[in-house]
């Protein structure tokens, strides 16, 4: 036991967020391409996006332990289970997306459901525990500014899909 919680869902817990974390991590690269768009002048800083995601994923695994073991019974715990889930592969999906497949038009798309899929995480877990839904709302607030910095990405650089010549680094708006 974990001051008073069961060892099992704080594994589990922690082993998605890790998961969630590296996975996106892995996904996510800065090179050339990424330095070479256009992005907003009021972009967060970069070296803040670690330490954020940071406190995201260690707030999302304590929402859900203390949602987890706030209500035993089978059909919230399978409603959190459900949205955690959808939840974790939507945020994923994202860095996929962006990076890799190299849309941030696409990756505009994804994230609006990826911040529905938070507004819905918030709204189940807020029926077991107003605590664990609280410590979602950073989680919700990045997003929101995740979004918009997306959409002016898609704005200051589209349309994406085909061959454009990678701009120097120096050339960023």
């Amino acid at each position: 036991m974990i001051a008073g919680f069961e060892t099992g869902p704080v594994v589990v817990a922690a082993g998605a967020a890790l998961v969630t974390a590296l996975a996106g991590g892995l996904l996510t690269t800065t090179g050339p391409w990424y330095q070479s768009l256009r992005r907003p002048s009021w972009k967060p800083p970069d070296w803040a996006f670690g330490p954020v995601w940071t406190t995201i994923f260690t707030l999302t695994a304590i929402s859900a332990v203390i949602a987890w073991h706030a209500d035993a019974g089978t059909s919230a715990r399978g409603a959190l289970l459900a949205a955690y889930g959808v939840n974790l592969v939507l945020n994923i999906a994202w860095s996929g997306i962006f990076f890799r497949l190299r849309r941030p038009d696409w990756a505009y798309l994804e994230v609006i459901a990826l911040w529905l899929s938070i507004v819905a995480l918030i709204a189940v877990t807020a029926q077991v525990s107003g605590i664990a839904a609280l410590l979602l709302a950073p989680y919700l607030a990045w997003v929101s500014v995740a979004t918009l910095l997306n959409r002016a990405i898609v704005r200051l650089n589209g349309p994406f899909g085909e061959a454009r010549p990678a701009r120097s680094i120096g050339s960023r708006a």
